[in-house]
C-alpha cells in the first residue's frame, strides 16, 4: 500500500507511556519557537509586500518606458517571474530539511532571504547604471523566490513537530507573522506616501522599507541559530531522496493542498495590489489603499491565531468550506460597492470584509496541508505544494488583474479573479475530504 493511500497521520510517531506527545513544546518555550520561525515568514512576505506596494515607483525608476502601463507591467512582470524560482527553492531546500533537519534549512533560507532584500534596496537605478538595474533587481526577485521556497514548509514543520496536540494554533502563526508584515509594510508605505513628495519618495524614500527588511534578517538568522531540531524529526528513519518519494507516492496529496491554496494566494495578493488599484482605477490617493492594507495586515495579524486555535476544536476543512462559500457569494458585490461609491471608506470595508475572510479560510490550511503528509517528506510535499500554488495563483495575480482591466476596462475584474479561485478550491476541499480524509 503506497502511502498517498493511507491518512498522513497514520505514518506518524506514537504517544509516550506518560501520555504526552514525544514532540510536545513546553509552554515556557512556545513562544521563542514560535518568534525563530515566524521572523522569516515575516522577512520573506514583508519583502514581497513592499515590491507589491511601491511598484508604480519601482516601475519608473527600473522599467522607464515611454508607456506608464507598461512600465508598471513589466515591474508586475518581474514580481511575477521571481515566482518561478519558488518551486526550485521548494525542491532543494524541502529536500533538504526532509534530510538534515527543519533548523539546517530554516538558517540557510533567512540568511539567502536577507541577500535578496539587500540587493533591491542598495541596487542603483536605471538612469545610473542602465540595463543592469532591471536585471539586477529580476536577480534579487529570483533569489528572495528560491530562498521562500523552502521557507514555509521547514517552518510549519518545525513548529509543528515541536507541539502536534496544538498544531493548528502553532502553524497559524506563520501567517499571523504575514499580517504583521503587511502592517508594517503598509505603514512604511502611507508614512513615506503622506510625507515625502514625489522627487523625495522617488530620489530615496522607497528604500526606506527594504534597508529595513535588510536589518530583520540579521537578527532571525541569529535566533534561529540557537533553536533545537525537532524531536519527530530526529526519531524518524530519513528518507534516501524525498522528491523521489514524494512523487512516486503522494502526487495527489500535493494536488490537494495547491488546490486549497488557490483562493487564498489569490485573496492575499488582489489586497497586495489594492494600492495600486485604488490609486489608478478608482482615483483615490495614493496613501488610501495602503490604508486599507494597513488594516488586513492587522486583521491578519490578530485574528489567524484564534482561528487557527478555533481549527483545533472543531476541524480545518469545515472553516475553510464557510469561508469559501461566503467568498464565492459576496466578494464580487463588495468590488461593485467600492467601485460605485470610491472613498475610503468604502475601499476599507471591502478590504476589510474580505480580509476577514481571507484569514478565515487561511488560518488552517498550514495544519491541514501538514496532516495530508509523513513526517519523512513533510517539508518537501508542503513546501512544493504552498510554491506551486503561490506561483500559478499569487505571484501572477497583480499581473493578471492589472491585465484583465487594461485589456477590457472592467474594474470589478479582482472579484472575478476570486470568484474563480473559490470554485477551485471548495472543489478541491470536498473532494480531499472524500479522497484523503483530510478534516
Amino acid at each position: 500500500m503506497s502511502i498517498d493511500s493511507v491518512p498522513a497521520h497514520h505514518a506518524r510517531e506514537p504517544w509516550s507511556e506518560t501520555g504526552q506527545h514525544p514532540s510536545a513544546a513546553s509552554t515556557k518555550g512556545v513562544s521563542r519557537l514560535i518568534l525563530a520561525t515566524s521572523i522569516g515568514n515575516a522577512l520573506e512576505f514583508y519583502d514581497l509586500i513592499a515590491y507589491g506596494y511601491f511598484a508604480s515607483t519601482l516601475s519608473k525608476l527600473f522599467f522607464p518606458v515611454h508607456n506608464a502601463t507598461m512600465s508598471l507591467l513589466l515591474t508586475l512582470g518581474t514580481f511575477a517571474l521571481s515566482y518561478l524560482a519558488r518551486p526550485f527553492g521548494a525542491l532543494v531546500l524541502g529536500s533538504y530539511s526532509d534530510r538534515k533537519g527543519r533548523k539546517a534549512s530554516l538558517t540557510l533560507s533567512i540568511a539567502m532571504m536577507t541577500i535578496g532584500t539587500g540587493m533591491v534596496a542598495l541596487m542603483p537605478t536605471y538612469a545610473t547604471i542602465g540595463i543592469l538595474a532591471p536585471i539586477g533587481i529580476f536577480a534579487s526577485r529570483l533569489l528572495q523566490g528560491f530562498s521562500a521556497g523552502g521557507e514555509f514548509g521547514s517552518s510549519t514543520a518545525f513548529l509543528i513537530e515541536h507541539a502536534p496536540q496544538r498544531s493548528g494554533f502553532m502553524s497559524s502563526w506563520q501567517f499571523s507573522s504575514q499580517g504583521a508584515s503587511t502592517l508594517l509594510a503598509s505603514l512604511f508605505g502611507a508614512v513615506l506616501m503622506g510625507v515625502l513628495t514625489r522627487p523625495q519618495l522617488e530620489g530615496w524614500g522607497w528604500r526606506i522599507p527594504f534597508l529595513f527588511g535588510m536589518l530583520i534578517g540579521p537578527i532571525g538568522l541569529y535566533i534561529r541559530r540557537r533553536i533545537d531540531e525537532t524531536p519527530e524529526f530526529e526519531r524518524i528513519e530519513k528518507a534516501a531522496s524525498p522528491v523521489r518519494e514524494l512523487l512516486a507516492t503522494q502526487k495527489s496529496r500535493v494536488l490537494a493542498s495547491i488546490g486549497a491554496l488557490v483562493l487564498t494566494t489569490s485573496a492575499q495578493y488582489v489586497l497586495l495590489y489594492m494600492p495600486t488599484y485604488a490609486a489608478r482605477q478608482l482615483g483615490l490617493a495614493p496613501s488610501s489603499g495602503f490604508i486599507a492594507t494597513l488594516v488586513a495586515g492587522l486583521i491578519a495579524m490578530v485574528l489567524t491565531p484564534v482561528v487557527g486555535h478555533w481549527s483545533d476544536k472543531v476541524g480545518r476543512t469545515r472553516i475553510m468550506l464557510v469561508a469559501g462559500v461566503l467568498f464565492l457569494l459576496t466578494v464580487y458585490p463588495a468590488f461593485m460597492f467600492v467601485n460605485a461609491y470610491p472613498s475610503l471608506l468604502t475601499l476599507l470595508a471591502a478590504v476589510m470584509w474580505v480580509a476577514v475572510l481571507k484569514v478565515t479560510y487561511f488560518a488552517p490550511i498550514p495544519a491541514l496541508m501538514a496532516g495530508l503528509f509523513p513526517t519523512r517528506t513533510r517539508t518537501t510535499g508542503m513546501a512544493l505544494a504552498y510554491n506551486v500554488g503561490t506561483t500559478v495563483f499569487g505571484g501572477f495575480t497583480p499581473l493578471a488583474v492589472a491585465s484583465l482591466i487594461a485589456a477590457t476596462g472592467n474594474n470589478l475584474a479582482p472579484g472575478l479573479w476570486l470568484m474563480f479561485a473559490a470554485v477551485v478550491s471548495l472543489v478541491t476541499l470536498i473532494w480531499a475530504r472524500a479522497r484523503l480524509d483530510a478534516r
